[in-house]
C-alpha cells in the first residue's frame, strides 16, 4: 500500500473519538500527512489510551460536553501556531457547535454525521419530527447561512454519508455511458440534477450487504456490530426516513412531510431499524434491507432537486437499504424483542475475530432506461488486513472516506460548510478508491416486483415496479 504524502496539516490535529473508526482512522493520518506528532491528541471518555500511547499520540481521557468544548477545544486546537485540524469521530457531541467554534479559530473541521449532544435520540419529550435526522441537518443548514463561506468544515463524510455521494456522480457518467446519452460532465449542482433528471432515474437505495461472520456464535444479550454500537442504535431508534421523489404516487399511511425546511424528505411514525425494504446488491441479488434514516437519504435527494423557480419539478426517491452483518441483525431481534430496551453488553468485531466477508456497500439507481444500475465497493476483510491496521471492512470504508474529505478540505480550505455531496467526487475517490477493494458497477434486471410468492394478496402497483408502495414491506 503506497503511503503517499497528500497533505501537509501546519497546526495540531485534535481526533475526538477514539472507537472502531478513530483507531482505524489514526494509522491513515500518519501514513498520509506531514504533521507535527507532538500536537496530535486524541480525546476519549472510555478508551484507555493504550493504542495512542503505542503511536506515541498524546491522549486525553475526557468526554467533549457541552459545558466544556469550548475551554478543552480552543487550546489543543490552537498550540504552537499553523491551523488546527478537528477530525470529530465521536458520539455525543453537537457537530454544528464544534464546527462552528473551529470556524470561529480558524481550525478545519471534519465530522461522519450530523450529530447532537447527548441525549437527543432518546428523549421521549421530543416529538418525532424533532428526532429525525431532516431536523439534525437543517441546523446545519442555517448554521452555513449563518455564516457563509470561511474556514472549511466538511460535514458527513464517512462511507455513508459521504462515499456513496461520490458514488451516485460516478454511476450517472456510467449510465450515460451506457445508454449513449450525449452529456457535458456537470460542473454544479443543477447540472447534476438535470442529468439525473435526463436519464430518467426514479430513486437510490444506499443498497449494503455484510457478510462478515465472527468465529464465535453471538452471546445472548449482546450487540453485536462491525462498527459503532451506539451509533447504530441511535440512528436505528430514529424515525424511517427517505428522500421523497416527484414520481411517488402512494405513501405510507403513517407517512408525513415536514413543515419547514428543504422539504425533500418525508418520515415514518416507526423505527428505521424495524422498517424492512426490498432492494438488491450484487453478492445476495435480491434482498431485504432495513430503511435506516441517513443523512444522505436527504442530502442526496435535495442535491438532485431540480426547481423552476419555487416549483419542484424533479426529485429522486433515496433512502438507505441497510442488510448489517448476521449478528447485528439478530442483535436487533434482540432489542425489538425487548421493548427497545438495549442490551447491557456490546462488541464491536474486530479484524483478528472475523473469519470472512465482505461489506458491499453501494448505491442503486434505479428507472433509467437499463433498469437499475448498482456501483460501489466490494471489500473483503482478507484485503482489509492486507492494506490497513486496527479495522474490518465496515471501518476501513469509512476511515478511507474520513481520509479523502481531509486531503479535499486542506486542499480547499476556505469553502465554509459543505456536505459531502459538494465535494470534488473524482478527487475524493482518487485519494479512498486504494482502500476499497474491487470498486465495480453492475446492472440488473430485477424490479421489486420480481419473484413475489403470490401466495397471498397484495397491494401493489404494477404499473410502476419503482413505486416505495411496492419497496417498503408491509
Amino acid at each position: 500500500m503506497s503511503s503517499q504524502i497528500h497533505a501537509k496539516i501546519s497546526g495540531p490535529i485534535v481526533m475526538i473519538g477514539f472507537g472502531s473508526i478513530g483507531k482505524g482512522t489514526l494509522p491513515l493520518i500518519e501514513r498520509h500527512f506531514e504533521y507535527d506528532k507532538s500536537r496530535f491528541v486524541i480525546i476519549d471518555p472510555h478508551d484507555d489510551g493504550a493504542l495512542a500511547k503505542k503511536h506515541g499520540v498524546r491522549f486525553i481521557q475526557q468526554g467533549v460536553t457541552r459545558d466544556n468544548y469550548r475551554e478543552l477545544l480552543v487550546p489543543l486546537l490552537t498550540e504552537g501556531g499553523g491551523q488546527g485540524f478537528c477530525v470529530n469521530l465521536s458520539v455525543d457531541t453537537s457537530s454544528v457547535d464544534l464546527m462552528t467554534l473551529c470556524r470561529e479559530i480558524g481550525a478545519l473541521y471534519i465530522d461522519t454525521v450530523v450529530e447532537p449532544w447527548a441525549g437527543f435520540y432518546f428523549d421521549k419529550q421530543m416529538g418525532v419530527e424533532q428526532r429525525s435526522n431532516y431536523a439534525l441537518r437543517e441546523t446545519l443548514l442555517a448554521a452555513r447561512r449563518k455564516s457563509p463561506g470561511g474556514t472549511t468544515a466538511v460535514s458527513t463524510c464517512g462511507a455513508n454519508p459521504g462515499m456513496v455521494s461520490w458514488f451516485v456522480k460516478q454511476a450517472l457518467l456510467d449510465i450515460a455511458r451506457d445508454t449513449k446519452t450525449e452529456i457535458v460532465e456537470p460542473k454544479s449542482r443543477e447540472g447534476w440534477a438535470q442529468l439525473m433528471q435526463k436519464l430518467g432515474v426514479k430513486g437510490v437505495h444506499i443498497a449494503e450487504r455484510d457478510t462478515q461472520r465472527s468465529k464465535n456464535p453471538k452471546p445472548m444479550d449482546v450487540f453485536v456490530n462491525t462498527w459503532s454500537v451506539e451509533g447504530f442504535v441511535s440512528e436505528g431508534m430514529q424515525p424511517a426516513e427517505l428522500g421523497w421523489g416527484t414520481h411517488e404516487k402512494w405513501m405510507p399511511e403513517n407517512g408525513r412531510c415536514h413543515t419547514e425546511g428543504c422539504g425533500a424528505a418525508i418520515y415514518l411514525l416507526q423505527p428505521g431499524a424495524n422498517t424492512r425494504v426490498r432492494s438488491w446488491c450484487p453478492t445476495p441479488g435480491a434482498q431485504y434491507g432495513f430503511l435506516v434514516t441517513h443523512n444522505e437519504s436527504i442530502s442526496i435527494a435535495d442535491y438532485f432537486t431540480v426547481r423552476d423557480g419555487d416549483k419542484v419539478v424533479y426529485r429522486p426517491t433515496c433512502h438507505y437499504a441497510y442488510h448489517p452483518a448476521n449478528d447485528a441483525v439478530l442483535s436487533l431481534h434482540e432489542i425489538f424483542g425487548a421493548t427497545g430496551k438495549m442490551q447491557e453488553k456490546w462488541h464491536i468485531l474486530d479484524e483478528n475475530e472475523i473469519v470472512d466477508g465482505i461489506d458491499e456497500l453501494g448505491v442503486l439507481l434505479y428507472g433509467h432506461g437499463k433498469n437499475a444500475y448498482w456501483y460501489g465497493s466490494q471489500l473483503s476483510i482478507e484485503e482489509t488486513r492486507r492494506i490497513a491496521p486496527y479495522q474490518n471492512a465496515t471501518g476501513m470504508q469509512v476511515s478511507s472516506a474520513v481520509l479523502a474529505g481531509m486531503v479535499w478540505a486542506l486542499e480547499n480550505p476556505t469553502a465554509g460548510i459543505v456536505e459531502a455531496d459538494e465535494l470534488d467526487f473524482r478527487r475524493c475517490l482518487e485519494i479512498q478508491t486504494p482502500y476499497l477493494g474491487p470498486v465495480k458497477g453492475y446492472y440488473t434486471d430485477w424490479t421489486p416486483l420480481n419473484d413475489r410468492p403470490g401466495l397471498f394478496p397484495e397491494d401493489i402497483d404494477t404499473d410502476d415496479p419503482w413505486q416505495f408502495r411496492n419497496i417498503l414491506v408491509r
